[in-house]
């Protein structure tokens, strides 16, 4: 009986014991995180990652149009009838479309170093989406502007090469005289000298015109079923369709269309918040230009935050655990809802809303959350 109550006597005064020491977490083995510089020494088994940043893609899809005269443009009214046809070569841009896309890139101001002796266990790295990026290699990254377009049209290729006449010279026939000795007199003997004589540009533009009537007058029997002869298929009238318009160009000109679209990234900054920023410039004579140019007008791109993470409080400002031996909660950003629109002089271009990194805040959570739990 004493030794059952001395038993009893002993139990207690563990318990008793074993309750005035402070209570310990169990969390596992510690982790230090801190933001990455140029005095942190890297050990092996150390973890980086960068938290992302916002990279606007903006696509300009311009088009260029080039007037180019017909070599009888000045005959086109005397002949044909024609005004208000091309007398100059001119060029001309318009902007057609805007789009503007964003991705998310790593952050080379924004590293972060994990340093631990243990197993290192979350699945919060690997959500881009929820504010964190892993990337060793992150690519550089500039506040500059990118300009990518379509090469230079070579205007040599619409020069047409039939000027529609049948002839572009005439052959003069004339007797010249040459004189011989016979038999100590001279006489003359005549020859034929053939010479050839460019057409002016008045005469090949009468040709041309008396051709395309003629056409325009044999298509028109075949329509009409007044021809002694059908074609087969339809090849025949479209051929003839084909050479009068090019018969038509030679009074009129041509109009040579291209699209060209081109590419503008843009870092947005904190700094860059409700000011208008110069993309580039845009001309209606000459076409895009850079922002340092002094042709055309500016084309800006004005951020302006909500500010819907300006409430969030920065955990990092807290005083730490004196039980932890560093700090272990994970640094992560949160985006912010920017309003972005694309103007050029009083006209607005594009306007839509994007989540923007950079203008988010910093916050933190324990290194052991696993996101979905």
């Amino acid at each position: 009986m004493k030794t059952i109550f001395r038993l009893s006597i002993f139990l207690m005064l563990i318990l008793v014991v074993t309750s005035c020491f402070p209570e310990k977490k169990l969390t596992g083995p510690a982790h230090n995180i801190a933001p990455l510089s140029d005095t942190t020494r890297l050990r092996n088994g150390s973890l980086v990652y960068a938290l992302p940043m916002t990279i606007f893609t903006v696509m300009v899809e311009m088009e260029r149009v080039i007037e180019i005269p017909g070599p009888y443009a000045k005959y086109a009214e005397e002949l044909l009838g024609l005004k208000n046809v091309i007398m100059n070569e001119e060029e001309h841009w318009s902007i057609e479309n805007v789009s503007v896309s964003s991705h998310e890139e790593a952050d080379p101001s924004e590293f972060y170093i994990i340093e631990g002796d243990g197993f290192f266990q979350t699945n919060a790295l690997a959500l881009k989406k929820e504010g964190l990026i892993l990337d060793l290699n992150p690519e550089l990254n500039s506040k500059s502007v990118n300009i990518a377009g379509s090469k230079e049209i070579n205007l040599n290729q619409f020069r047409s090469s039939d000027l529609g006449s049948d002839e572009y010279y005439r052959v003069q026939t004339d007797t010249a005289y040459r004189r011989i000795n016979v038999d100590s007199a001279f006489i003359r003997l005549p020859y034929i000298v053939e010479t050839k004589k460019k057409l002016s540009t008045s005469q090949l533009a009468e040709k041309t015109a008396r051709r395309l009537m003629d056409l325009r007058d044999g298509k028109l029997l075949i329509l009409t079923g007044e021809a002694n002869v059908f074609p087969q298929s339809d090849a025949a009238i479209n051929e003839m369709n084909r050479l009068e318009k090019e018969y038509t160009e030679l009074f009129t000109g041509k109009y040579v269309r291209e699209r060209r679209t081109f590419t503008y990234h843009l870092v947005p900054q904190k700094e860059f918040a409700g000011k208008p920023v110069t993309l580039f410039r845009f001309s209606e004579v000459t076409g895009p230009e850079n922002a340092s140019s002094k042709n055309g007008t500016v084309v800006t791109v004005n951020l302006v935050p909500e500010k819907k993470t300006k409430a969030l409080t920065v955990i990092s400002g807290q005083e730490p655990d004196p039980l932890s031996t560093g700090n272990e909660k994970l640094f992560y950003r949160v985006p912010d809802v920017v309003n972005i629109s694309l103007t050029i002089g009083n006209e607005t271009l594009y306007n839509s809303r994007k989540l923007v990194y950079q203008f988010g805040e910093i916050l933190q959570l324990p290194s052991n959350y696993i996101i979905g739990k």
